[in-house]
């Protein structure tokens, strides 16, 4: 597909979502508690992680995750033949006899073995969502924090994908989805701020210093800690990448005065700006794209990413990572090569924006700020994807753009001034930051007391892409946000009659163009 992904990789993917479903069966026929609930629950989520768009192309990988699913699986279900294929599968004795039939077996069980339309497009916005949602919940585990109600779900709900269930019932766990997509958001992002501070506005560099230096790209901020802490005083340096830009707004990050800025955009530019970084990249979590020859002997995955013929850093018993080998290797490289100079302004997440809530309130009331517009999401290379430049280039001066995630590399370098010293781009940090916007809105619902945070002066143009955009969304609709525009395409996976049901209970809408849809916005 899209991603660069072989087609036995991406059976074998297929395929661990099938052992995830059974896990997840034999998890809830035993009513599973306490630490059996938290092994089950950090087993699905980190393999529907693994699974998740341009995270993991290592077939190896992926079989490790197989293995250890149906040890799992096996210990609950003790083989009870009355179960679905997924508790069942393989009825053969010997892993050689499994090896041999594993490709075969996840072509056989794709998404397109679902024959029901609707069934079909159900299913999948429920498993994409929790793709996305596992992300975040996965991340939160690293920094100590989980939630045995958010594992609960996922059995349940992974569970009932292999259930001849009701439309309604389907759509119901979909919803439900998203009250947990909001739970596990804010969860990570209490993980977040409690080691690291609540998120400062910063002025981010995005040129380059004279030293050798470390590319950092991905989510994950625990690696980016233990990075730090090793680089320090080596006379290496550290840059960020795509999403891993926010890391700049943490007060704990700041004080390491190696961490020298952002180097380059969002994931898929990053074949040219690996390329003229000269060091290492260590890619953390997804948002790989197929490597060159030219650097794949300084590029290095860790955590569930991974890539063949990629170097791995692997994870101690203890949580901790060794990167001695890329500080080595980074001191014999040469410096970046800068491709642009100057900075760009982010680290508005909520407790940052609510500081500011007295300005931002007083603007709205005097007509100085006419309109909100939440421009995050995830972004791609397609041509079409310019469209959410022209927007931000057309929206009038009066506007302010609120964004997380990639997207915001679509216009977060443009000069778009600022309303009496507010930012008219107000960057809340990662794509999982999405929820930040949601308390910002939610707050202001309040400050101007109303009844509906849709009478708010606040519009959505999303960048859909991939798996978390979908639980980015499904947070939005359980919070109560309603005439969502997505782009520049609507998802694939959903079929005429569920694309229906979103328009008719949420007026759910696809982007058209740049002028009809800034119209539509101030109208």
């Amino acid at each position: 597909g899209v991603c660069g992904k072989k087609e036995d990789t991406s059976n074998l993917q297929d395929l661990l979502v099938h052992i995830c479903k059974g896990v997840a069966v034999a998890a809830e026929a035993k009513n599973v508690s306490g630490g059996d609930l938290i092994t089950n629950g950090r087993f699905i989520t980190k393999s529907l992680f693994a699974t998740i768009t341009n995270a993991n192309f290592d077939s190896n990988a992926i079989i490790s995750f197989i293995r250890n699913g149906i040890k799992l699986r096996d210990e609950l279900s003790k083989g009870h033949s009355d179960q679905p294929d997924g508790v069942t599968w393989p009825d053969c004795v010997t892993w050689t006899d499994i090896e041999s039939n594993w490709e075969s077996k996840g072509a056989a069980i794709g998404v397109l073995s679902t024959e029901n339309e609707d069934v079909r497009s159900l299913r999948e916005l429920l498993v994409y969502g929790l793709k996305g949602v596992a992300a975040y919940a996965h991340h939160a585990e690293l920094l100590g924090k989980e939630d045995p109600e958010i594992y609960k779900f996922f059995i349940k709900a992974i569970a009932s994908t292999t259930k001849n269930l009701s439309v309604d019932e389907m759509v119901g766990l979909v919803l439900e989805a998203g009250k947990i997509s909001a739970t596990t958001m804010a969860l990570l992002d209490s993980a977040n701020t409690s080691v690291y501070g609540n998120p400062e506005i910063t002025e981010v560099n995005i040129g380059v210093d004279k030293n050798p230096g470390i590319l950092i790209s991905g989510h994950d901020l625990k690696d980016m800690e233990q990075l730090l802490k090793q680089t320090d005083g080596t006379g290496v340096d550290v840059y960020t990448h795509s999403e891993m830009l926010p890391a700049h707004y943490y007060p704990e990050f700041k004080k390491y005065k190696h961490l020298k800025g952002n180097y380059g955009g969002a994931w898929y530019t990053q074949k040219d700006e690996f390329e003229s970084f000269n060091g290492p990249i260590v890619m953390t979590t997804n948002c790989i794209v197929p490597p060159k020859d030219s650097y794949k002997n300084r590029m290095y995955t860790t955590g569930v990413a991974g890539f063949d013929g990629l170097k791995r850093v692997t994870e101690n018993g203890d949580g901790t990572k060794d990167f001695t080998k890329i500080i080595e290797q980074a001191k014999q490289c040469q410096a970046p090569v800068e491709i642009e100079t100057g900075s760009i302004t982010g680290g508005f997440a909520h407790n940052q924006v609510l500081a500011l809530a007295d300005k931002v309130v007083d603007a709205v009331k005097s007509g100085a700020i006419k309109k909100f517009v939440v421009m995050a999401g995830c972004d791609g290379r397609q041509k079409e994807r310019e469209y959410f430049t022209d927007v931000a280039k057309q929206l009038p001066s009066d506007t302010v753009i609120l964004t997380a995630g990639c997207a915001k590399f679509r216009y977060n370098k443009l000069n778009l001034g600022d309303i009496g010293g507010i930012p008219r781009v107000l960057d809340a940090g990662q794509c999982n930051d999405s929820y930040s916007l949601a308390v910002i809105a939610l707050k202001l619902k309040e400050v101007f007391e109303l009844e509906d945070v849709n009478d708010l002066p606040l519009d959505f143009d999303i960048a859909w892409y991939e798996q978390k955009a979908v639980a980015v969304l499904l947070a939005l609709l359980h919070l109560g946000f309603k005439g969502v525009r997505l782009g520049p395409t609507l998802p694939a996976f959903l079929s005429p009659d569920v694309t229906k049901v979103l328009i008719d209970a949420f007026d759910i809408k696809g982007t058209t163009d740049a002028p009809t849809d800034v119209a539509a916005i101030m109208g």
